[in-house]
């Protein structure tokens, strides 16, 4: 009986995508809870507006869906996994566009798993929707290309909007496919009117995002300008160009493939705008000092490049039986190096593989110093114990005076874990870091603060009646290592009003003509 290639292809894709989504959960080892940036992203869902300090807004809304699901760690963690997924389907039919067969479709989504897209997807941020927008823009600037329709730059403008409506990033793809196509014989595009509909289309799906940037001062110029200064400056751009080939270990030789094909392979010609989209684009990263994994969203029409040429170029003859051995290549390191990859094993495990993370350059933080793990495994230990103490402080507090507790955080990732874990128990708790600010309660019949962090300064020890201390974090690897819970009471009537003018200093900080502190 003749098996159905359509339907092979359609069965071997969804093996792939069920084992996609299957493997995001089997690499996370149940010693570790939630990342900082996750339980901020998930506090977004209950604070809907059109901006945020450090993102727009997609992932607000994808937060209200995590908790209409029932907020678990099982839907915070399917929906990285599913946007991966789809970004695979996306370089499937690229690579199908492209001319590849099976085998060239499932050597580039052996690519996409075993690299660092997968690492990538364990964590609920917006990269990996960023990665999927990414990867559709790219697709339909391709259909443009080869079709000349206007009808996919409409899409891509509103692809375009979305995107920056989950990541800002998506402007610099933007931007470099613009100058790309300004710079290459393709520059008739810009007769083409539905690229400009598509423009403004992407401008009336961000007006919310622009109006609300503009109401409040473009606080995200202020958190580019203290990202710059506090971690991009640590950032070696030789590091940078070096990191785009680790991300894909074994199979990094793809990534050239692509430069290869893109540059002599004359069916390609056409698309080779791709290409130097591609180099404006890292030029531009290697000079803002970006971190090395804003790029990933260039890589997975690489890969169908790639990959495509690729069985091309070992369809005939003996070279064929090779066709196993490049997938060996690309999956082998993969699995050789998953145990520091992702947090398999449990954090001391984890401690013992130091020269494994070291060897990849793992165990440097965003401060540029190395540590013992590496700051995402770090970042996601000690927060349920955090929770705990803050509950205990909790019930220290006599009921009547309960509604007058404000629970207080040094950091948005203290803040937000309290609050997943302790939301329906206690009132949420705010801090003066990330979006937090604008979240602050009223504070005119103050009688305790629960604070997170770090006992209260000298000056303001004065207003402080009564400072106890109801413990600290004891897991010797968690990054918020020794943060401690204290119950302040007998307070000032001065504590209320000096915390109100620092809220009010703090909002007034971030429009961007204030100079970073």
């Amino acid at each position: 009986m003749k098996l159905d290639p359509r339907r092979t292809s359609l069965l071997l894709l969804l093996l792939f995508l069920v084992f996609k989504i299957i493997f995001q959960y089997t690499v996370v080892n149940p010693a570790y809870d939630l990342h900082r940036d996750e339980y901020l992203h998930l506090d977004m869902g209950y604070h809907l507006t059109a901006g945020y300090l450090s993102v727009p807004p997609f992932t607000a809304f994808n937060s209200l869906l995590i908790k209409w699901l029932g907020g678990g760690y099982f839907w915070v963690r399917f929906f990285p996994a599913l946007y991966g997924a789809l970004t695979m389907v996306i370089i499937w039919r690229m690579v199908r566009f492209l001319g590849g067969g099976l085998y060239a479709q499932a050597l580039a989504l052996s690519v996409f798993v075993c690299s660092a897209f997968s690492r990538l997807n364990v964590l609920y941020q917006p990269n990996s929707f960023d990665v999927l927008m990414w990867a559709l823009f790219c697709w339909l600037m391709m259909l443009y290309l080869q079709s000349q329709q206007g009808k996919w730059l409409l899409w891509a403008g509103v692809v375009a909007g979305a995107g920056i409506l989950n990541k800002y990033t998506m402007a610099v793809l933007v931007a470099g496919w613009l100058a790309a196509l300004l710079l290459s014989s393709h520059r008739r595009i810009f007769r083409e009117k539905n690229l400009y509909l598509g423009g403004l289309m992407m401008l009336v799906l961000i007006s919310p995002n622009l109006i609300w940037q503009v109401q409040h001062g473009f606080p995200v110029l202020h958190h580019m300008s203290e990202l710059a200064a506090t971690q991009l400056v640590h950032i070696s751009r030789m590091g940078f160009v070096t990191d785009q080939f680790i991300f894909f270990l074994g199979g990094a030789f793809l990534v050239v493939a692509a430069f290869v094909g893109l540059l002599f392979y004359w069916p390609y010609r056409i698309y080779r705008v791709v290409l130097l989209m591609y180099v404006l684009v890292i030029l531009l990263m290697i000079y803002m000092r970006a971190k090395s994994y804003y790029a990933l969203g260039l890589y997975p029409v690489l890969i169908a490049f790639g990959c495509a040429y690729w069985e091309r170029v070992f369809r005939n003859g003996w070279s064929r039986y090779l066709r196993v051995l490049w997938l060996a290549v690309v999956v082998v390191p993969f699995v050789y190096l998953l145990n520091v990859m992702f947090p398999v094993l449990n954090p001391y495990k984890a401690q013992e593989k130091a020269a494994k993370f070291a060897a990849l350059g793992m165990l440097r933080w965003e401060e540029g110093k190395d540590h013992a793990l590496p700051q995402d495994f770090a970042d996601m230990l000690g927060w349920k114990e955090l929770s705990q103490l803050t509950m205990q402080a909790w019930q220290r507090i006599p009921e009547e005076a309960r509604k007058h507790t404000l629970v207080m955080a040094d950091n948005y990732g203290e803040a937000g874990a309290v609050n997943y874990y302790n939301r329906d128990s206690m009132p949420a708790a705010i801090s003066f870091s990330a979006d937090y600010v604008y979240w602050f309660p009223r504070l005119d019949t103050l009688q305790y603060i629960i604070l997170l962090g770090y006992e209260p300064d000298d000056k303001y020890r004065p207003l402080i009646g009564k400072i106890e201390k109801v413990g600290a974090i004891e897991h010797i690897l968690a990054r918020e290592h020794g943060a401690s819970v204290y119950l302040l009471s007998a307070l000032s009537p001065q504590v209320p009003v000096l915390l109100q003018k620092g809220v009010w200093a703090k909002q007034q900080s971030y429009d961007w003509k204030q100079p970073v502190q």
